[in-house]
């Protein structure tokens, strides 16, 4: 439940009778607050099981200091906000509580009512976005499932999902390739989140998105001043991603030069800011992917081999959708239902000549091709089933995919003629001219066809 849902708990503790009542009448004015009034340290510390979000607390108590209070409560539980109040405004006291984890230090005078009610409110929509950040994590999570965030049984994928236990296991890089579109970042995302860092940040970094002369200043951060328009300091992505995942996407495409700033900061496990000299040490999974071959890259001269062996670690390589074989079945039917239900769509099926057509089909985009398909489709079809003439592959690579599907000469063939039958609404003689051949050859082919068939 969450803490907007039900009453926030607050603990008043304070030994002046008077005073006691003051703050917590104060506290009660909002009817989302649960307020419990105590007058001694001790009363305060045994009831701490209950749950309080925030404690006021005066720094002089009969039986303990206020020091000693706010130690023994950070040592129970280092989340519970704490607030001082003070009869004296002691400067060196004040600090030296907001070094020990006080949030805030108030002085009794005529201003303190509106100064703990403003502290509260802020802690309040701290504890809300923190409360939301967690959500949002545990819906990461579940988002990333394996049942749900990868779909396929094929055994290439079975492949896939054995690597991706091992790595979830510990804290090894992870280096995954594959042609564009097989769905790499939600590879990583899936690693991540079902790792003992799913609580932790996520950062990812689009190395082919980012210009050269950019990229460090992404990467590692620069301090205030460093360079013309550094007008503030900006932190960078490795200590974005300190204690979770760091993903850097088509790494293959980094510039030689700033390869070796990366291998130094991966093996000394601390960067340096643009224009600092303090170094930063940073604790963060490191997960690669491209789509290019590493090794060959290194053997071209245009990435370290050093900087190849450090990022290798565990290499998963994700299969082309073309080799998934039914896979394709089920991932259209996932994209489908996704699609209908955020459109709020009535539910629809894939005709088994459609199905057909989506597994002769040899997707030079992969997974993410496979997606812009179906969802056309779902809009094309003019009832609650999706059929064949509601399929349109628009791919720029049509040639080259038609020739990965290493099939016979007689089924290109036959293949090349059907296409331009159907282009030409089964005009033989057209047909025939266009592809200069003779109409005899089209005919004896239909005939073998209709036979075997």
């Amino acid at each position: 439940m969450k803490m907007q849902d039900q009453p926030i708990k607050i603990f008043v503790v304070e030994d002046d009778p008077m005073y006691n009542r003051m703050v917590k009448y104060i506290m009660e004015l909002n009817p989302d607050h649960e307020v419990f009034s105590f007058t001694t340290g001790k009363e305060c510390l045994e009831n701490l099981h209950l749950g309080p979000s925030i404690i006021s607390l005066d720094y002089s108590l009969p039986d303990m200091t206020g020091e000693d209070v706010l130690r023994k409560i950070k040592s129970f539980n280092k989340d519970i906000v704490v607030v001082i109040l003070s009869g004296q405004q002691d400067i060196a006291t004040a600090v030296k509580l907001l070094k020990e984890g006080a949030y805030d230090y108030i002085t009794k005078d005529n201003e303190t009512k509106e100064r703990l009610l403003n502290t509260v409110s802020h802690v309040k929509s701290n504890i809300e976005l923190k409360e939301e950040v967690e959500i949002l994590r545990d819906e990461l999570t579940d988002r990333y499932q394996f049942d749900k965030s990868i779909i396929g049984n094929s055994k290439p994928m079975q492949r896939v999902y054995s690597l991706m236990k091992k790595a979830i296991r510990t804290n090894i890089s992870v280096s995954i390739t594959g042609e564009t579109g097989t769905g790499k970042e939600v590879i990583a995302k899936s690693i991540h989140y079902n790792s003992d860092k799913k609580k932790q940040p996520f950062v990812a970094v689009n190395m082919s998105a980012i210009p050269d002369n950019l990229l460090e200043s992404e990467l590692f951060g620069y301090e205030k001043g460093a360079f013309t328009g550094a007008n503030t300091r900006k932190i960078g992505k490795f200590e974005q991603a300190n204690k979770g995942t760091l993903f850097l996407d088509e790494v293959a495409e980094m510039d030689i030069s700033l390869q070796a700033k990366l291998l130094r900061a991966l093996q000394e496990r601390e960067v340096n800011r643009i224009g600092g000299d303090k170094p930063i040490k940073f604790d963060a999974r490191i997960i690669v992917a491209t789509h290019k071959n590493l090794a060959e890259e290194v053997n071209s001269g245009n990435f370290r081999e050093d900087l190849y062996y450090r990022l290798l670690g565990l290499p998963v390589e994700l299969p082309p959708l073309r080799d998934r074989g039914n896979d394709i079945v089920l991932l259209a039917k996932s994209f489908l239902d996704a699609f209908i239900k955020q459109n709020k769509m009535p539910k629809m099926d894939i005709s088994k000549n459609a199905k057909q057509r989506l597994l002769e089909y040899s997707y030079p985009g992969n997974v993410r091709e496979l997606k812009a398909v179906i969802e056309l489709s779902a809009v094309m079809a003019s009832s609650n089933t999706i059929d064949v003439d509601d399929i349109h592959f628009n791919s720029p690579k049509k040639t080259e995919a038609f020739l990965t599907e290493e099939t016979t000469l007689k089924a290109y063939t036959s293949k090349i003629i059907h296409h331009f039958l159907k282009k030409y609404d089964d005009n033989v003689l057209l047909v025939a001219k266009k592809l200069d051949i003779g109409k005899s050859t089209i005919y004896r082919m239909l005939k073998e066809e209709k036979e075997v068939g």
